[in-house]
């Protein structure tokens, strides 16, 4: 999928909220990019447009490292894995709950969570301080790419 970018804030929140419905349940999201990159502000855009809440409170998870949420009766688990030393400190957060949608920052404290994400968002800072290139790399499920082709192509250029 080409490239998509946000020139503002506002529009990586909104990049979010059109994905969202591409979303199902056991789908594992993986947030790239380094630290202020814009990942929980996409994951914000997400989990709002996913709660039907736009005033949701979503505050990072990196203290918690897991915050979960509740979306039209599916759980949805935003997960941070920036603190996370070793790989076994994860067994008890969520990745293994394949009904929820899991959101998953800092993937690469996990290196095999990669081989089975379904979706990878890699966030990178643009030309002006709130500018975002937003890539997307959709499952190997032909249909879902081209649905999230049509949902995004608004922010191609």
């Amino acid at each position: 999928m080409p490239a998509l970018h946000a020139r503002s804030e506002a529009d990586t929140v909104a990049i979010a909220a059109a994905f969202a419905p591409l979303l199902r349940p056991g789908d594992t999201v993986l947030l790239e990019g380094g630290l202020g990159a814009g990942k929980t502000s996409f994951a914000r855009g997400l989990l709002r447009t996913l709660a039907g809440d736009p005033a949701l409170a979503v505050p990072s998870p990196t203290f918690a490292l897991v915050q979960p949420y509740e979306a039209a009766g599916t759980p949805v688990l935003h997960i941070d894995l920036y603190r996370l030393d070793k790989p076994g400190e994860a067994a008890e957060l969520g990745l293994e709950d394949d009904t929820a949608i899991r959101l998953v920052e800092w993937p690469d404290r996990l290196p095999d969570l990669a081989a089975t994400a379904d979706w990878r968002v890699a966030l990178t800072p643009g030309g002006t301080p709130d500018a975002r290139r937003i890539d997307i790399a959709a499952p190997d499920d032909l249909a879902r790419g081209v649905e999230a082709d049509r949902a995004l192509a608004k922010w191609r250029r």
